[in-house]
């Protein structure tokens, strides 16, 4: 993590919000969708419904339109509406810290409470997404087959001062650079320490000497 130290020491989201209560909204949205998508669709959104109470009187067909070019609109649309009953009925409108009472809310998934529980409170938490798990992999920090045991690996090779970060450096290195498709290997600043770089060399010249 010392090249991501050096060269990114403040990384942050790309969803865009301005209360801990949009960004949750908007992480539940982003799921299997991409955040410039996300950030098309949630500035009206934010504007009509600014505080939990507003979505949690509103009806389907009223938040439905604001999403239906999310995928999966029907059951994020539900999510939404449920996410914010319960933000008023059991936490007084407040977005909670603790990871366990996060995932109680209707759309949140662990990857979602460690994204806000990281961004939000700065917990010493790292959200494992596509991206983290194909970067974390590529790069030799973990070889975990899910998703818990990949947060597990990065958790015992991050400090905690630098997992809430290392979640958003991660996530950029794969958007950007170590992509899924045609990952741009011979530019990545992390080749000296990256595991398929270096089994992708090793390949290359036992195949050139032959």
């Amino acid at each position: 993590m010392a090249w991501f130290e050096e060269n990114q020491p403040m990384p942050t989201t790309e969803l865009h919000h301005d209360t801990p209560f949009h960004l949750l909204i908007a992480v539940i949205l982003s799921a299997q969708c991409t955040d410039r998508r996300v950030n098309m669709v949630v500035p009206p959104l934010f504007e009509r419904y600014p505080q939990p109470a507003d979505l949690a009187a509103a009806s389907f067909d009223e938040v439905y339109p604001f999403v239906k070019s999310i995928s999966y609109p029907n059951s994020k649309t539900e999510h939404l509406i449920a996410m914010a009953r319960k933000l008023v009925s059991d936490f007084d409108s407040e977005v909670p810290s603790d990871i366990d009472a996060l995932m109680s809310l209707p759309g949140v998934g662990r990857k979602t409470a460690n994204v806000i529980a990281s961004i939000v409170y700065d917990k010493p938490v790292i959200a494992v997404d596509t991206h983290v798990f194909r970067v974390s992999h590529r790069l030799g920090l973990s070889s975990g087959k899910t998703v818990e045991a990949v947060e597990k690996d990065l958790g015992a090779h991050i400090p905690p001062h630098q997992r809430a970060r290392a979640h958003h450096w991660l996530i950029l290195h794969g958007r950007y650079i170590c992509t899924a498709r045609s990952p741009k290997c011979d530019s990545c600043p992390l080749q000296d320490w990256c595991k398929e770089y270096e089994k992708n060399n090793l390949s290359l010249q036992t195949a050139n000497t032959k």
